[in-house]
């Protein structure tokens, strides 16, 4: 993608009524690393996310808790969600809740719209429905309870019992897309990402397509139907709006074509509505569909997926209070391979911040700026002729910038990281071989001491800009070590690989460890 390009990206929009855990977490701060990114590399980009509070398990929950829907959203919002992005340092350009009235207001011209077209009709509807996942379950997702809920249905996700549910309803014409959903598929091979979500989609799609209940008339808890009142829309259609009504929909044509189409990160739970019925809905309103739809793997504890209601559900707060955010995203964007599932642990993150967090990114930076101040009373020196060894390390920067650069824009950040990594290694291999304390003992070696000094604070130059959308706190507290010009946010990150940009004769400060010894308890 070139600098100066529309980036558009989204997490879901989470349900309050879960309390946050690593999971969401993981998600966010993926997205917010890959919206950094562009953003430093001076693509127009927003970045989107927000909470989805209509639907009858957040009815329920507010009746349990003997106060209104909006009362208990608005609760769980202000005291658990908007601390998440504090706590997790994520820069989020907008905050959508599908309770405020821009959203309402913008989601009712959607689906009146796809009501005058004719896409929308009137319908008896019998199914299985699982609340918890807000979804009339098809076949493959309802299996035979067992011990407590013998001889009930259950939900394969929620192993819990779903309730038939008989209604008159609206129905949207979701099979009347299917062979286009086929072609979208077929002419962008890369719409759903990675390999193995795309076979899932194109698989479900070729088994056949039934219309979509989209209205319930059960309870009143949703935005009202506009065209029938005693309905409200079903929440899975009211939530993936969201994506559209944020940036302008029905009421800001200028910055909607702007923004739109969006990227979408998501958890590969709800991968069939994100691939399936949301580009099909833009299919009916003649809009664009997304550029892409990613689905990312689970977060496992001791085998499991995450949840609270297993007790595997750790809150973010349990690691940044220990290990920092820095360190929280970097853990979880190096550690799993983006897309795939991935296995957290407490030895694991432990180990991994001491090795690569303290023993070596820190320790980098920690000794190169001191061996200036000692050597050279804190002004960064001038370097001599490059030698083979200096331009291997220059060569070792640039080649990681593009990797780097590739990776981030094919939504990979843990390969983004790894080739950023590939410095930190070189840097520290670069002492090691050149022993500077060595060079300082001995004035004949005063050139080469500038050389060796300069290309280790150049190459720190170089991973601050390049980490910094992983890690913006302590890169910014290293970038004012190194007596870097400018802030460090607007560094044009993807010119982070051309060399010599540290200018000679800046002034160094002092630099406390940039990821501290955590103390490990029994």
């Amino acid at each position: 993608m070139t600098s100066g390009g529309s980036f558009y990206i989204t997490t879901p929009i989470y349900y309050p009524s879960d309390l946050p855990h690593i999971g969401h977490g993981y998600t966010s701060v993926a997205v917010d690393t890959l919206a950094r990114w562009h953003r430093q590399a001076g693509d127009d980009t927003w970045m989107l996310t927000g909470t989805d509070e209509h639907g009858q398990k957040m009815l329920r929950a507010a009746t349990a808790n003997g106060v209104t829907p909006q009362e208990w959203v608005d609760k769980l919002v202000e005291e658990s969600w908007f601390p998440l992005l504090k706590t997790l340092d994520v820069a989020n350009d907008d905050f959508i809740r599908t309770t405020q009235p821009r959203h309402e207001e913008r989601v009712k011209k959607f689906v009146q719209a796809l009501y005058d077209s004719g896409y929308i009709y009137a319908g008896e509807y019998e199914a299985l429905y699982c609340v918890g996942c807000e979804e009339f379950k098809p076949e493959a997702e309802i299996v035979d309870g067992t011990g407590p809920f013998e001889g009930l249905k259950v939900c394969a996700i929620h192993s819990k019992p779903l309730e038939l549910l008989q209604e008159k309803n609206y129905f949207f014409k979701l099979s009347e897309f299917q062979d286009r959903l086929l072609e979208l598929y077929k002419t962008q091979p890369d719409f759903v990402r990675p390999d193995s979500a795309r076979n899932e989609v194109v698989s479900f799609v070729r088994s056949g397509l039934k219309d979509l209940s989209i209205s319930r008339s059960a309870f009143d808890w949703g935005i009202r139907v506009p065209w029938d009142e005693s309905h409200v829309i079903y929440v899975w259609v009211d939530a993936l709006l969201n994506y559209a009504t944020a940036v302008g929909y029905g009421e800001d044509p200028e910055e909607f074509a702007r923004r739109w189409p969006a990227y979408h990160v998501v958890g590969k739970d709800i991968l069939r509505f994100h691939a399936v019925i949301w580009p099909a809905m833009l299919m009916a309103a003649g809009l664009e569909v997304p550029k892409g739809i990613f689905a990312h793997g689970w977060l496992l504890v001791g085998g499991e997926k995450m949840s609270k209601s297993k007790l595997t559900g750790i809150a973010p707060t349990e690691i940044t209070d220990v290990f920092g955010s820095d360190a929280y995203r970097f853990y979880f964007l190096s550690a799993i391979a983006f897309g795939q599932d991935g296995s957290f642990s407490w030895e694991d993150l432990s180990a991994r911040y001491q090795a690569e967090l303290a023993n070596g990114f820190g320790n980098l930076a920690s000794r190169t700026i001191a061996m200036i101040g000692r050597y050279f009373d804190g002004v960064v020196p001038t370097p001599g002729a490059a030698a083979e060894i200096d331009q291997r390390v220059q060569r070792t920067v640039a080649d990681a910038a593009t990797a780097a650069d590739a990776a981030m824009t094919a939504f990979r950040p843990d390969e983004a990281i790894s080739a950023i990594w590939t410095i930190v290694d070189e840097l520290n291999g670069y002492i090691t071989e050149n022993e500077p304390w060595a060079l300082a003992k001995d004035d004949a070696n005063r050139d080469r001491l500038s050389t060796v000094l300069y290309t280790a604070a150049e190459g720190l130059r170089a991973l601050a800009v390049l980490l910094s959308p992983v890690m913006p706190a302590s890169t910014a507290t290293l970038w004012e070590a190194l007596g870097a010009p400018g802030e460090l946010a607007a560094q044009p990150l993807r010119e982070a690989g051309t060399w010599g940009q540290l200018p000679a004769g800046a002034r160094v400060g002092t630099l406390a460890p940039l990821f501290p010894r955590v103390e490990q308890t029994a």
